[in-house]
């Protein structure tokens, strides 16, 4: 007998509702939630794919334990007992320091990654903590923590009232959006169109999004920051301004971005003078405005100036935190702030072999090989890594590769044996979606609407299945040596983070439980799982919330229960200066930082690279190297191909179908070319997240279509030296046709 479930999707940051049709235990369909209400329907074809991601024969179902190359079966606890004896056995002739974690991207789409792999990593002990992050998007953490005082403060643009959206870097209509989370992004972008805004879009590339901008402005990959500072420049030259309130610093913003007129910064980003002042009036004159850049202009070398100059130009334009601009959702989690904090810094502690400085508590995924490899005190003997695949998501994978082989002990937490996690001692497989409960715990503070939504898991556990909220918490528990406490009750974590998160509150004058008793709040908390109650927790406190009494009207886990659609929570509102934690209570317009690494970019003003540029390219079947397991997401014709430019293509000798060396500094890799105008002449591209090539693993539909992976290319050696993010997109490279085998 078929039923009905509804499910949030967690496959990438879109957050669409599905319905799921569920027959003998199993998804058999997939579709999208009409009564969704963020979604309203939409769905692409990586939610459609749910129920194969679920049935996945590759999917591990059980621990695994590997001794020598041969991997067995266990059950929970033995894999529990592998893993405390492992790591304590490096903690006792190594000490904390020698164990690091690794996050992976997916993290941020669980319950479990968002309430207990950031915790995993403290109790651990070790400031040898790494994540994807610093392949993404940590600029757009460091600039929104040196402006606003909170690397989570990220603006979004409005995207359902905006009259005019500038684009840089993205390509959401492949993505489905990235740190700005819109279902639909291709009906929200018509419908910016439909009612007469204008949508301008930068890339080197032409892409879907671009086929649907009013203009398409190609741009030199890396010099995102040389044109949006000469937009800056312009608005200032040309008296254009109208700052929103709650800035200091507008006057050194001006002179520092004094030596970067058009005609100057042209050179540099290979767009026209009169284009850039065309842009800056465009802003200044639109009724509302938005400017939103993604990963294309951040992992660069001048990522964290481009993230910084796209706020500038939002909050100089009037444009920042208002309707149809730059916005600050509010999640259902969030309590409103105070105005003022501590402000943000980095740079706390540096990586023992490079000196790079910490960022948000971790250091850069670049230089984790160095810290593996490099003997001396301090060296890492020891991995935890959970939902990640740095081997082939991170520059220098090679190396990485065959560090993670000399590791005394590595544990992942994973539902695949991949490029990765072969080279694990245990490995603990999460229960896929379809058996998983969701709620969003990062997304919902990028949301171009605030809403609420709760997704119980749609199907029950099967047995020798354990919820990922349990094996993170006990893994939690074992790194900070209490394994008997882990054992013993379930929910320990769980009752020690609500019970101190209590306390806090309690004693909180502005807090709606305020001199209440902490133990009477817990034990009114709803849920039948550690997990559910701190989700309760959240949301009773949150901005929305019942506040215990305070508000009946107010949030609870118990009215989402009762709306498998979701809660509307209504468009994002002005929050200013509310969302600000700097210490002066004002947004920092021109952080010291900031201000220094203008120097860097303006000495580099003069360098011209000659020869041919590597970025990267997005696809809709597929993100990052998650999905490349799924028949259905892997159909057609090869993806991973190097598309290149007619033009450079006749001055190297190549024809469409050629089998082509691509070689950087730091590697080569060959590929087949696909000769293609969409690339401007002088760039190519490859995809990110391929190169299934290596022995091992358990992924067959991916070894059949294995691809290559890019980071053989990227320099482990380049980064963003703000953010510590690996510069992936404008990587020199060197083509020839490869010999005959």
């Amino acid at each position: 007998m078929t039923e009905k479930a509804y499910r949030v999707c967690p496959l990438c940051e879109a957050t669409c509702g599905l319905e799921l049709t569920l027959d003998g235990g199993r998804i058999t369909a997939a579709r999208g939630d009409r009564a969704d209400v963020f979604s309203a329907g939409f769905v692409c074809p990586k939610g459609a794919a749910v129920g194969q991601l679920d049935n996945d024969p590759d999917r591990l179902r059980r621990p695994l334990v590997r001794t020598g190359t041969q991997w067995r079966e266990v059950d929970w606890e033995e894999a529990f007992a592998a893993v405390e004896q492992g790591l304590a056995a490096v903690v006792a002739r190594h000490g904390r320091q020698a164990v690091a974690t690794y996050l992976g991207n997916p993290n941020v789409h669980t319950v479990a990654g968002g309430l207990y792999a950031g915790a995993l990593a403290r109790a651990v002990g070790s400031t040898q903590v790494y994540s994807a992050s610093t392949v993404d998007q940590m600029p757009k953490h460091v600039s929104s923590g040196l402006l606003f005082g909170d690397p989570l403060a990220i603006p979004v643009p409005d995207l359902d009232r905006t009259d005019y959206l500038l684009m840089l870097g993205a390509n959401p209509l492949e993505s489905n959006g990235s740190l700005c989370t819109a279902a639909d992004f291709p009906g929200k972008l018509k419908a910016l169109r439909r009612r007469g805004g204008r949508l301008v879009v930068v890339d080197p590339r032409r892409t879907r999004t671009t086929d649907l901008a009013d203009r398409h402005l190609r741009i030199r990959p890396g010099s995102d920051a040389y044109l949006l500072a000469g937009i800056v420049h312009t608005l200032f030259a040309e008296k254009l301004t109208t700052p929103v309130d709650h800035l200091t610093g507008i006057d050194t913003v001006q002179r520092l971005t004094e030596p970067f007129p058009p005609e100057t910064v042209a050179a540099a980003c290979g767009i026209a003078a009169e284009d850039i002042r065309a842009l800056a009036r465009e802003l200044a004159a639109a009724r509302t405005a938005a400017v939103y850049a993604r990963i294309g202009t951040s992992t660069v070398e001048f990522g964290t100036l481009a993230s910084w100059l796209v706020d500038v130009l939002n909050a100089l334009t009037g444009n920042l935190d208002r309707p149809g601009g730059a916005m600050f959702p509010l999640a259902a989690r969030r309590r409103r702030g105070t105005g003022t904090g501590r402000g943000f810094t980095t740079g706390r502690w540096h990586s023992r072999v490079r000196k790079l400085p910490e960022v948000r508590g971790e250091l850069p995924a670049v230089t984790l090989a160095d810290e593996i490899a490099t003997p001396g005190e301090g060296q890492v003997r020891a991995l935890i890594t959970v939902a990640g695949n740095p081997v082939l998501s991170v520059p220098g994978g090679d190396r990485l590769d065959t560090a993670l082989a000399g590791l005394d002990f590595m544990v992942s937490v994973d539902p695949y044996l991949n490029e990765t996690t072969r080279h694990a001692h245990v490995v603990l497989p999460p229960p896929p979606p379809g058996r998983s409960a969701h709620f969003d715990l990062a997304f919902g503070d990028l949301a171009v609407r605030n809403t609420a939504r709760y997704s119980p898991p749609p199907l029950p556990l099967e047995d020798g299945e354990l919820d990922e909220c349990r094996i993170l918490s006990r893994l939690v528990l074992i790194a900070a040596g209490q394994a008997a406490a882990a054992a013993a009750d379930p929910d320990a974590l769980d009752n020690t983070v609500i019970a101190g998160v209590l306390a806090k509150a309690v004693a909180d004058p502005a807090s709606p439980v305020h001199g209440r008793d902490p133990a009477e709040l817990a034990a009114a908390l709803h849920g039948t799982t550690g997990s559910e109650r701190q989700i309760d927790l959240m949301l009773r406190l949150g901005a929305y919330g019942e506040g215990f009494g305070a508000d009946p009207e107010g949030l609870t886990l118990a009215r989402l229960l009762d709306a498998p659609h979701g809660i509307d929570l209504g468009p994002l509102r002005p929050r200013l200066p509310e969302v600000l934690r700097t210490p002066s209570g004002r947004i920092e317009l021109c952080p010291e930082p900031l201000a220094a690494d203008l120097d860097r970019l303006r000495a580099a003003l003069p360098e011209r690279r000659e020869g041919l540029v590597l970025v990267g390219r997005r696809h809709l079947r597929s993100n990052n190297s998650w999905l490349h397991n799924l028949p259905a997401l892997t159909r057609g014709s090869n993806r991973c191909t190097l598309h290149l430019h007619p033009e450079d293509a006749t001055a190297l000798g190549l024809a469409d179908g050629d089998t082509a060396r691509v070689r950087s500094r730091t590697g080569e890799v060959t590929a087949p070319v696909e000769l293609t105008e969409d690339v401007m002449p002088g760039v190519v591209s490859l995809p990110h997240g391929w190169g299934h090539d290596r022995p091992g693993t358990r992924m067959q539909v991916a070894a059949a279509v294995p691809g290559v992976n890019v980071n053989q290319l990227t320099d482990p050696g380049a980064v963003d030296p703000l953010s510590g993010t690996a510069v992936l997109n404008g990587v020199p490279v060197h083509i020839e046709r490869a010999a005959a085998v």
